[in-house]
This record gives structure tokens, C-alpha cells and sequence, in this order.
């Protein structure tokens, strides 16, 4: 090992394509003095045996954009190294041999079409004419994109490694880490040996190994090293043109090398490399174990005939590669930094991180260099985990579970079992004993809907056609009914709850007002430097230094890093305080027979009352768009609160409801959803949150970024009400792609099929606009929101006022 600097401004751990496009992208970004260590020499952790496969197309915006912008870089890569990457741009086939399959190319056609990608529905035979050695009988459609292709691991990340050498990082090979010092919470430095860099900013991107260098530092990254396993045939002169195929029905995905044919495949019954010291040794494999393999195998040999007399024998094969790949507990990326201020994560790609590498370079150098990233990468942040991932069980769990369903057709709104339940709220038993049907959301059981009634059937006709038709029930309708009517019990335990001291920190980093009397709540947003939306909350002030922020249930983790990145202090109290939400016109006379406290105080105002022998903080405010209260007591009385409140409401008519019913609700109302509507790359002006925006009052972070729009989030009522959007549909204007959905659903108060979109906020929306549901194209029309009680009387004025 050659010899270590004193200092760095940041140091690299891992030579894999992630260490070494972080640092090639840092440096890039003017972070010259940077140190990439790795142990063995380049590649040689888990990148060496990638298959190499690059897919533009993913479940994601954000993944499907670092994928692209991965691909624009290479030629950029080529011109400053004189090296070729080992791109093989051959095009990629997606197989569908299902009616389930083909409903999902459609759906994923759609989506290419919102992204930008170039892309084509072929016929069984049209994709046999790109790759003759097919067997097409049982294919339904195959989905074309020219784009894709593979790539050489080790090529690309010598090319990548040259680049950043090339700016002046520094590569050290043969160096291992043994050490991460930390002071006051923060990273000081790094030790290799017995030597230390001094360093305020550490990047772990060690692979299936990412796990064991985060506990050097005391920190926990939910990593899950899974064994995975594919074949190279002899050569049988095979076109080196010949496309990359992917037939998930059949659990097996394949392309050209040397002539022969590289299997591979997603076995049913995964296993994890149980090891204390993950890649200790260079080019680590296991022995090939055929017997997993077979099912893969048979898919091969049936979808290419030429294959057939080849035995799933090791023997057989040119090679046989079963090694470690990094594997996370919801099977998407980890990237960004810990709880440890300054460590950094970039690891757990789950197999397809090859195809991603230079965007994730791109975001992750971003996020250390400006502060925040251009792409919306909160669905890979590692902060969208919480407590509950430190456990290996659980994180092994749930990790088995993700690789065996990786090629399953996923259904939005289903749920998986693995690893549940875990966090339940007080009130779970009562759900469990009216039938509830349980979503799950950050280790947290959350009622999707109640059991339907008799008298609930009515409401099959309203079964949205398609997909949105799959994950539902005819309950979701009653409840919502059942809130405009009387009133719905909703328990949102579940949402994070932060306290913070100190109004000075706070008002620097939300957008709105808070310097409110005390009782007071507000709506606001913190924003990054872009002006685009970092959290999506409400501020109660508690008292005159004291606050409570309430955001989304899986948000917590994320928005109270973002707190303390900008220097205020906040303190996770979730756990502490159950909530259900009373809404609707009877919720007056159902509480008011609980207590003889006052409840005429105003929307957006909070105090303490008694509901029955319980302690509450009731605030006047609702995402139903009806007259309610949030109530929060501390969890203790949270089963005894939730009975007192079925026993008042029952005989009123109020119902139990569940989050189907509250999306439903939210969206006849335009209230916006974080992750969905807005964003990080969204700004509040574009989303149609001005009035959360203060005017004059201080400085706050992103008030420089707030311009006028160019586009604005607009409110779509589909012609046919049982077309139903459920996110990420293509949306046209005149014929020609305009946007994409945000989100949808169905309003069951106002019998409308609704979906929101950006679209240009110059005009250019007035034409025709269509959107693509279920394979078809349904006219859609711009309406003027809410769509429900537009003059918000109904939340606002006491019922009867």
C-alpha cells in the first residue's frame, strides 16, 4: 500500500463502478482532494461479476433518469480516458407470455412515453425478427427499447476510475479500512492500517461489504449480502448484436457473450451469504449450485431452442458465476447520508446498480457538493428507513422476500407480508376484530379499508375498470360516503410527529409564517436551495418556544435529518402520542358528548380538551375537506380513546374508514401528497401552494429560487369515470406527450375519475388533453379545483353555522 495523504476533503471507500463514479463525479464537481481506497484492487468486490445488463426502463422516474444520464456519459467517458467503457448498445426485448404481463408492458409503454424514452409494443413476430434464435409461441408482446444494452463491468470502471484520476483523485489500492473516527457525532477521518486520513466526509460505497464499514462508524446500513448466480454456454456463434432479453414470467433474463448465451435468473428460494467479514477476499464466488438453477435454466431452454440438449451440468458451461450481490430490504438503492454527520452511503444496488452507476455518481456528488440533489431520490434515500431496519432479521426478511418476487407483476396498492406486523397502533386490535385490511408503510400496520357491510355491495358498480380495479373493495366508497354524511373515525397513528424548540431555526427553513399565537397551526413546506420541496408538513405551536411538526409516516427519518442538517435540534416523538382523526358534519355532536370542553375555536387552531376521562391536543384540521380534529393523546390512552370514540359515533352513523377512503377524499379537495404531487423538483409556486408561501416576515431557504412558473399542477376529470389513473400515466395534449400523473384515484363525492399532472402554465394546455389508462387514450378535461366544496365551508365553518 502506498502511502497515505495527512487529509482529504473527502475519501471513497470502495473500488467498485460506485466508489469509483461518486469520485470521478465529485471531482468533477471541483472536489479535486479526494482518496478512493479499496482492499483488493478495482472491481474485484462485487462489480467484477456483474452481468452487466443496462434496462432504461424502471418502476421510477428518478431510476429511469440516473439510468439514461448513465448512458450519456460513456462517449463523455471514452473522450476524456481514450477508454472504451465496454458499452454494447445491442437493444433490449421485455417479454410478456401473461395477460397480467402484457397489462404491465402497456402500463410500462406508457411510462417510456413519459420519460422521454424511445420505445416500441412489438408483436411475437416482429420480436423474433430482431432476434431469430427466439421461441415466440407462448409470447404475448414483447416491449422494444433501442436504448438498451450491457455493459463490461470491469471496462467501465477502469473508465470511470482514469476519469477521476484524470481530475486529480487519488486511487489507492491494497488498502484496507479498519477504522472510522468520529467526534461530536460527525465523521473526523478514516483509518486504513494504522494510518488515518483526516476527512469530514466519508462515502461507504463497499458493496456487499457496505453493511460491515457502516458499523466502524457505529452506524447501521441495511444491507443483505444474497447470493446470485448465472451461466455463460459455449460458444455457438451467437451475433454480438443480439438484443438483451428479459422474460420475467419466466424468471430468467439472458444476452450474447463471446458467441455463447449468459443466463440468468431470479430463483424462488434465495439464500444469504452468511458472513461476519463480506469480499475479505478478492473475486469472492461460491460453487455453483445447479439444483437452484434448474427453474431458470428450463425458461432458457424453452425461450431458445439451441439450447435444449445443453444440461443444467456446470460442466456443461463455458463458466458458472454465483457470487454476493448487495441486496436492501425493499430492493431499491441506498444512497445518501447517515446519522452520522458526513458518512455517506452509496451501496445495495440489488443487481442492476451497474446500469445506474454514473447517476449515481451524478446525485451523489450533488447531495455532498450543493446540499441536495437535482433528481427526487427520497424512494433510494437511506433515511426512508427507520429504527426498525438496524435488525438483521428484519432487514434479512424483508431482503429474501424482495429478491424472490423481483421479476413478480406488481400491482400498485399490493401489499407484502414478509417481516409483519411490526409497529401497530393501539387501536390494532379493534382494526384487526372489524376486519380491517391492512397497508403497511414504514413497519407500521395501517387500515387500507374495513371489512364491507351488506349493505356496501351497492357500491360494485363503482369498481374502477383495470388495474385500479384489482386492490379494492366496494368498503372504500361507504366510508367516504359515510364522512360526507355523517362522520369517519380515521386513525393516523402512524404519521411522524417531531417536536422541535426554537422559533428562530424554524421560520429559516419553512416557507410560511410561523410566528402565530400559540395554538396555532400551520401548513407550510421547507424547501432546498432549488426552491423545490423538501417536506410537506403542519407546525402546531405548542408554546412560545415549543412546536410539534407533523409529516408523513415514512417521512420522519428524512424530514428530522433535514432539521438537523440546518442546525435544529428536533426529537422524534411519534410513539409517544396516538391520533385519530374525527371528520365530518356529526363530529360536533359526537364530541361534544364526550366533553364539556369548548370546541368552537377556529380552523387551524389547537388545544387541549378531555374526551371522556382522556387527555387530548384537538386541532381544527382536516384532510378530508370536512369539519373535524386531528386528536392526539399519549399512546397509553390511545385503546381506550378509540372505543370511547366508536361507542359516541356509532350511533350517529360515523364509520371506521381507511386510507383508501382518505385519498379518495384528498383528492376531490386538490390537497397535495409529498413523494407524489410535490417533490424535491418541484417548487410550492409550480404545485399550487402559494398561499403557504409568506410574502415578507425574514429570509427563508429557497426564497431565492421562487420564479414565476413555467408549468403548474393542474386537476384532470377523465371523461369515462371508471378509467382510473393510478400514478404515472402519459397524459397528451393535442397528441403530443405533455406530462405525466401525479397521482389519481376516484372522488366518490362527487362520482369523478380524477388525476393531477403538470402541465405548461403558459396556455399551451388548452388543447385536447388525453390520458393513457388500461391501454387506451380517455379525454380528459382541465377543471378549476377543489372539485368538492369549492368555497371550503365545509371544513371551515362549524356545522350549522
Amino acid at each position: 500500500m502506498e502511502q497515505l495523504p495527512a487529509e482529504a476533503r473527502a475519501v471513497v471507500i470502495g473500488g467498485g463502478v460506485a466508489g469509483c463514479s461518486v469520485a470521478y463525479h465529485l471531482a468533477r464537481l471541483g472536489w479535486t482532494d479526494v482518496v478512493l481506497l479499496e482492499r483488493h484492487e478495482l472491481t474485484e468486490g462485487t462489480t467484477w461479476h456483474s452481468a452487466g445488463f443496462v434496462g432504461q426502463l424502471r418502476s421510477t422516474v428518478t431510476q429511469t433518469r440516473m439510468i439514461m444520464y448513465s448512458a450519456g456519459l460513456y462517449p463523455e467517458l471514452s473522450e476524456l480516458t481514450g477508454l472504451d467503457p465496454g458499452w454494447h448498445g445491442v437493444g433490449g426485448l421485455r417479454l410478456a407470455t401473461t395477460a397480467e404481463r402484457h397489462e404491465e408492458l402497456l402500463r410500462q409503454a406508457g411510462a417510456a412515453e413519459t420519460y422521454g424514452l424511445d420505445m416500441e409494443l412489438l408483436s411475437p413476430d416482429a420480436a423474433r425478427d430482431l432476434l431469430p434464435l427466439m421461441e415466440v409461441s407462448d409470447v404475448r408482446a414483447a416491449l422494444w427499447l433501442p436504448g438498451d444494452g450491457w455493459l463490461d463491468p470491469a471496462r467501465l470502471a477502469r473508465a470511470l476510475a482514469t476519469g477521476a484520476e484524470k481530475l486529480g483523485v487519488r486511487i489507492v489500492t491494497g488498502a484496507e479500512v479498519t477504522g472510522i473516527e468520529t467526534r461530536d457525532g460527525r465523521v473526523a477521518g478514516v483509518w486504513a492500517g494504522a494510518r488515518m486520513i483526516g476527512t469530514e466526509t466519508v462515502v461507504d460505497a463497499a458493496g456487499a461489504a457496505a453493511g460491515a464499514v457502516g458499523r466502524l462508524a457505529g452506524v447501521d446500513v441495511p444491507i443483505v449480502p444474497i447470493k446470485h448466480q448465472y451461466v455463460v454456454t459455449r460458444p455457438f456463434g451467437v451475433a454480438a448484436r443480439t438484443p438483451t432479453v428479459r422474460d420475467p414470467d419466466n424468471i430468467v433474463y439472458f444476452r450474447e457473450e463471446g458467441g455463447g448465451i449468459l443466463v440468468g435468473g431470479y430463483i424462488r428460494s434465495p439464500e444469504v451469504w452468511d458472513t461476519a467479514v463480506p469480499l475479505a477476499e478478492p473475486r469472492t464466488l461460491f460453487d455453483p449450485d445447479m439444483p437452484k438453477f434448474r427453474e431458470s435454466w428450463a425458461a432458457a431452454r424453452h425461450r431458445l431452442p439451441d439450447l435444449r440438449d445443453v444440461p443444467a451440468d456446470a460442466t456443461a458451461f463455458a463458466k458458472v458465476v454465483h457470487g454476493p450481490e448487495a441486496f436492501t430490504p425493499d430492493g431499491e438503492f441506498l444512497l445518501g447520508e447517515t446519522a452520522v454527520a458526513g458518512l455517506w452511503v452509496a451501496a445495495g444496488f440489488c443487481v442492476h446498480g451497474l446500469a445506474a452507476a454514473g447517476g449515481v455518481g451524478k446525485v451523489m456528488a450533488e447531495w455532498i457538493v450543493d446540499g441536495s440533489p437535482e433528481y427526487d431520490v427520497f424512494g433510494m434515500d437511506i433515511r426512508r428507513f427507520g429504527s426498525h431496519a438496524r435488525g438483521s432479521r428484519w432487514s434479512r426478511a424483508k431482503a429474501l422476500d424482495s429478491y424472490s418476487k423481483y421479476y413478480d407483476v406488481v400491482y400498485p396498492g399490493e401489499e407484502r407480508t414478509a417481516a409483519r406486523p411490526l409497529r401497530r397502533s393501539p387501536a390494532w386490535p379493534r382494526h384487526a376484530e372489524l376486519g380491517a385490511a391492512f397497508g403497511e408503510k414504514a413497519g407500521w400496520e395501517r387500515v387500507n379499508w374495513f371489512a364491507p357491510r351488506d349493505g356496501d355491495r351497492e357500491g360494485e358498480e363503482h369498481r374502477p375498470a383495470g388495474w385500479a380495479g384489482r386492490i379494492w373493495s366496494p368498503a372504500i366508497r361507504a366510508e367516504c360516503l359515510a364522512t360526507r354524511d355523517a362522520a369517519g373515525l380515521f386513525d393516523q397513528t402512524s404519521f411522524a410527529k417531531l417536536e422541535i424548540t426554537g422559533l428562530a431555526g424554524l421560520r429559516r427553513l419553512c416557507a410560511a409564517d410561523l410566528d402565530r399565537p400559540v395554538g396555532s397551526v400551520v401548513y407550510t413546506q421547507m424547501l432546498n436551495e432549488r426552491g423545490g420541496v423538501e417536506a410537506d408538513v403542519t407546525v402546531t405551536r405548542l408554546a412560545e418556544d415549543r412546536f410539534r411538526m407533523v409529516t408523513g409516516t415514512a417521512f420522519g427519518v428524512h424530514d428530522a435529518a433535514w432539521l438537523r442538517r440546518h442546525g435544529v435540534e428536533a426529537r422524534d416523538v411519534t410513539s409517544a402520542y396516538a391520533c385519530y382523526c374525527l371528520w365530518g358534519p356529526k363530529a360536533m355532536d359526537i364530541l361534544g358528548g364526550l366533553t364539556g370542553d369548548d370546541l368552537t375555536f377556529g380552523y387551524l387552531r389547537a388545544r387541549e380538551i378531555t374526551v371522556g376521562y382522556v387527555p387530548v391536543l384537538a386541532q381544527r384540521v382536516t384532510f378530508a375537506g370536512e369539519f373535524g380534529w386531528e386528536l392526539y393523546c399519549p399512546s397509553e390512552y390511545g385503546l381506550t380513546l378509540w372505543d370511547t370514540l366508536m361507542a359516541a359515533g356509532l350511533p350517529h352513523g360515523m364509520r371506521p374508514a381507511g386510507y383508501r377512503a382518505l385519498d379518495c377524499l384528498r383528492l376531490e379537495k386538490g390537497y397535495r401528497v409529498w413523494g407524489l404531487d410535490v417533490t424535491p423538483e418541484t417548487t410550492p409556486l409550480e404545485a399550487g401552494l402559494g398561499f403557504a408561501v409568506r410574502k415578507s416576515g425574514g429570509d427563508f431557504v429557497g426564497r431565492a429560487a421562487l420564479t414565476a412558473p413555467e408549468r403548474s399542477l393542474r386537476c384532470l376529470v377523465l371523461a369515462d369515470p371508471r378509467q382510473v389513473c393510478l400514478g404515472g400515466e402519459p397524459v397528451r395534449v393535442d397528441g403530443v406527450p405533455a406530462s405525466r400523473v401525479t397521482s389519481g384515484g376516484y372522488g366518490h363525492r362527487v362520482d369523478r375519475s380524477i388525476a393531477y399532472a403538470y402541465l405548461p402554465a403558459d396556455g399551451r394546455a388548452d388543447g385536447r388533453v388525453e390520458v393513457g389508462v388500461n391501454g387506451g387514450w380517455v379525454p380528459a378535461e382541465i377543471a378549476s379545483e377543489p372539485l368538492y366544496d369549492p368555497g371550503d365551508t365545509r371544513a371551515r365553518r362549524l356545522p350549522g353555522g
